[in-house]
Parts: structure tokens; C-alpha cells; sequence
């Protein structure tokens, strides 16, 4: 049998792009109700992208309806991968045909999470041609790591007209250190080392709960992976791997948000389906505000607080304070009395909501690229704003739901990307809030 592996080349089929969707929300309702938590959007597609590493089909329940997912299917279905939804919230993946095919070229261009599928491709095919992946614009977020990764199991990378293009044979297991705890570095670099020859050792690994999550799939399917849940990951590589039933973790950032809106609008929400262990100094952040917050089991709720000042909020590596919620703790300050800075060293381009958030009223300066100071409590009032990433749009809807008079959100459609059906959700606790799509 010849080693020589087939080129995938990614241009012939294009995605269909998001349709331009507004928000008009009117402001100032108390909400109340049950919310429940979806499965983790960033749990869901690296382990979407890892089942092409399967010879057998997998099935992963509690999988979001997000529009990142569906570009992720429609990538595998581009692949010729069998991906189809068996449930309303259950998918059953077949990549056993997977081969030499065209990849949505316009679906790994508008989203950065594409990215994970260079890892799971090198080890399968050994030979990618990929472009650039998009995604939300929060800051310079290159691809070196993952890259060093590759190299160090055997890889060869190069850059051609707006392309990566690996190549490799069976890659070889290695140590590897990377430079910051990345997340999507981490998992590409996992994702390649499971059928590798021997053992890799992943040094200053992310851990966060999707990592496990992406690790415990990986083991369903017969990896053998040790230290999950720490900064040193060690695989010993298998010749092929099976396929595996996994259920995604629950959303941790989506309990967040629902629990800085539940505490902002005065009403009394229960958010249910939560891991509470994941949102440990998300709690601990919103009691040094003044929340009230009780859980019970796999459910939290707020109750009506005097809300002041956190102070200071940092952003780190889990098990630090996520990166995905700085923005609605934004929002939240702005209600609190007295000041507080937020600091995100993470990346540099966050603090895009702020001046939409001062638009409405909001006391808040930009320090630099990494710091905003924000004072309260001050009013919101209604106005015209754009989201700009899918964690800024979600944040504008909570202060929009907050706010006095009418918020027209533009650009809403970043927020499918990872909250599903937000806006009829919102209305079953009792928002007023219409969706208008162009």
C-alpha cells in the first residue's frame, strides 16, 4: 500500500453567509423564569473537528445549534464525512469516508475555530493545504504555537499565498512546549499527537473544562492521554482509534451570562443544566458585587442585590477568570457603585463594547489596549449599537434589557455563534426583544 496521501485542497464549495440581523429590544423589564444551559460551543467543535480522527462513527449529544457548529458539519459533509443531526440536540458523525475532497474555503475563512482541524488532518492525511481561519476580530491571535507544535512532531510548515500548507508521514512523538497556555494550541497539538508514534508530552498545556472535555472524547475513543486536567498532558500514540457516544459539558460562559442578566434585571432567574466547579471565580466575582447568588445541584440563581463595585477583575487561563466573560462583567460595573477595573492581558482588541456601552450612558475610560475603568451606578439609555464579536453582541443585549427606551442592535448575528435562539429565550423569561434579519 502506498504512504503517499492524498492533497486537500479547500476552495470549491462555499458556505452561505450569516444573514445581516438587527436586535430591537425595549428595556427595563424584570425577567423571571428557567433558562437551561446548552452544551459548550467551545467543547463543540474541536471535538466535531476530532471525530476525523475515528475509524468508526461517533455520536455527541447535548450539541448547541450555533451557527459555528453548522460550519463545522458543513466542513466534515465537504470532507465527505456523513454528519447529520439524529436529535434535536444530538449529532452522528461517520468520517470513515472521509478522503481527498474540497473544503469549505469560506467556512474556514469566517471562523477561527476552523482552526482545529490542521491538527486532525496532519495526522490523518499528512498532507493539508488550509487558509487563514477567521472568526471574531478581538486582537492579534497567530498561529505560531500550533505551528512550533507540528514542527516538533515532524511536521513541515510553510506559508503560500494566504494558505498553510503541512505536510509530514507519521508524525513522531515529542515534547512540547508551548509558549502560553493556548487553548486551541493545546488541542491541536493533542489532537496530532493521539495517532502519532510514541509518546508526546505537552508542556504548559490549557486545561480548561473544554480541554478535558476534548480529552475525554479523545480517550472514548481509545487515545491513551494522562494528566487531564493539568498543565502537562501525555500521550502515547495508537495506531487507530474507534469511535465513541460523548455528551459536550455544559457552557459555562452561557451560565455566566445568564447570571450577570438574571442579576441586572432584578428577576429571578434559575439557570439550570450548570457545572458549577467551572464558574468558581465567576461566583466568587459576582458575590464581591454584591450578588446574591445560591446554588443548588446543576442550578444557580441570583437573587435582588445592592450591587457595588468588584474592583478589580483580572482575565486568565482557567482555572482564572474567562476570557469569554470579561464583556458582561462590563456591563455589570456599570450597575455597581463605585469603580472598577477590568483588566484583560489576554488580548488586546476586547474593549470594543465599551464605547458602544458609553453611548448609552455608561461611565467607563479605555486605559490602554489591556485596562478599562468603569464607574456606576449610571442610567442606560436606549440607542442605536453594533455588536462586534459574539461575546460584545451578547453583552449589549443584557444592557440593552437594562437599559431605558429602545436599543437597536446591529450585527446580531455574531451572536448565533454562540448562544442559541437567545432572543426566544429571552422572551419565554419575559423580554421584550424582536428579531429583524435585512
Amino acid at each position: 500500500m502506498s504512504n503517499a496521501a492524498p492533497s486537500l485542497i479547500l476552495e470549491k464549495k462555499t458556505a452561505v453567509a450569516p444573514v445581516a440581523t438587527r436586535f430591537v429590544i425595549r428595556g427595563g423589564r424584570h425577567l423571571s423564569g428557567d433558562i437551561k444551559v446548552g452544551g459548550m460551543k467551545n467543547a463543540a467543535t474541536p471535538i466535531l473537528a476530532a471525530t476525523l480522527l475515528a475509524s468508526e462513527p461517533c455520536i455527541i449529544e447535548n450539541v448547541p445549534r450555533l451557527s459555528d457548529v453548522e460550519r463545522m458539519l458543513d466542513i466534515l459533509r465537504s470532507l465527505g464525512a456523513e454528519a447529520e443531526w439524529t436529535g434535536e440536540h444530538e449529532v452522528s458523525i461517520d468520517a470513515r469516508r472521509a478522503d481527498i475532497g474540497s473544503l469549505d474555503a469560506k467556512a474556514v475563512k469566517s471562523m477561527r475555530s476552523s482552526v482545529l482541524l490542521m491538527g486532525p488532518l496532519l495526522a490523518r492525511f499528512h498532507e493539508v493545504r488550509m487558509p487563514e481561519p477567521g472568526g471574531c476580530i478581538i486582537g492579534n491571535r497567530p498561529l505560531d504555537a500550533h505551528i512550533a507544535a507540528f514542527e516538533t512532531l515532524g511536521a513541515q510548515v510553510r506559508r503560500e499565498n494566504g494558505h498553510y500548507v503541512l505536510t509530514s508521514g507519521r508524525l513522531k512523538g515529542a515534547t512540547i512546549i508551548l509558549p502560553e497556555f493556548s487553548v486551541t494550541a493545546t488541542e491541536n497539538a493533542l489532537m496530532a499527537a493521539v495517532l502519532a508514534e510514541g509518546r508526546t508530552v505537552i508542556d504548559i498545556a490549557a486545561m480548561e473544562p473544554h480541554v478535558q472535555d476534548l480529552c475525554r472524547f479523545l480517550v472514548a475513543c481509545g487515545a491513551r492521554i494522562g494528566g487531564i486536567g493539568t498543565h502537562t498532558l501525555t500521550i502515547d500514540g495508537v495506531e487507530r482509534l474507534g469511535g465513541a457516544r460523548h455528551r459536550l459539558i455544559p457552557d459555562q460562559i452561557e451560565a455566566g451570562t445568564y447570571a450577570v442578566l438574571s442579576a441586572l434585571t432584578k428577576g429571578r432567574i434559575v439557570i439550570r443544566g450548570v457545572e458549577p466547579r467551572h464558574l468558581d471565580l465567576v461566583l466568587l466575582t459576582l458575590k464581591n458585587a454584591g450578588v446574591r447568588v445560591v446554588v443548588e445541584g446543576g442550578s444557580l440563581r441570583t437573587e435582588p442585590s445592592s450591587l457595588k463595585a468588584f474592583r478589580r477583575l483580572q482575565t486568565l487561563p482557567y482555572p482564572g477568570f474567562p476570557t469569554d466573560l470579561q464583556a458582561p462583567f462590563g456591563v455589570l460595573a456599570t450597575q455597581c457603585s463605585g469603580s472598577s477595573l477590568i483588566q484583560e492581558p489576554l488580548y488586546e482588541g476586547r474593549f470594543g463594547y465599551v464605547n458602544e456601552l458609553v453611548k448609552m450612558g455608561a461611565n467607563a475610560t479605555v486605559c490602554d489596549p489591556h485596562r478599562v475603568l468603569i464607574s456606576g451606578p449610571t442610567p442606560l439609555y436606549g440607542q442605536e449599537i453594533r455588536g462586534l464579536d459574539l461575546r460584545a453582541g451578547a453583552t449589549l443585549v443584557i444592557a440593552g434589557l437594562v437599559a431605558q427606551g429602545e436599543t437597536v442592535i446591529h450585527g446580531a448575528e455574531v451572536i448565533d455563534r454562540g448562544y442559541e435562539r437567545l432572543d426566544e429565550r429571552l422572551r419565554a423569561l419575559g423580554a421584550d426583544i424582536e428579531r429583524v434579519e435585512a
